[in-house]
């Protein structure tokens, strides 16, 4: 009679829900954090910083300024350690 009451299982219940939201929290909560460490720094090929390079770049400005006459070359030097820290050199060795 033990056979009996042991083949009588209703199944896993409700709680067989929750693995499937279980799971997909632990998906979001990873990109989330992959979102905010790694990927931080990384753009797209649609988010490119084409305002920072250039004929047009702030850079390139500040560079024709200096070469016409504009600025000094205190101020050159200063103009170009604030955006260096904002944009970055145009390349890794050479002038911008």
């Amino acid at each position: 009679m033990n056979t009996l009451t042991t083949l009588a299982y209703d199944g896993p219940g409700p709680w067989i829900l929750f693995f499937p939201l279980i799971w997909a929290a632990v998906v979001v909560a990873a990109v989330t954090v992959l979102r905010r460490t790694v990927w931080r720094g990384r753009r797209g090929p649609w988010q490119t910083r084409a305002a920072a390079y250039g004929e047009q770049s702030p850079i390139a400005v500040l560079g024709r300024r200096f070469a016409s006459g504009e600025i000094d070359e205190d101020e050159y030097w200063r103009r170009l350690s604030v955006l260096d820290e904002q944009f970055g050199r145009l390349s890794k060795g050479g002038a911008a």
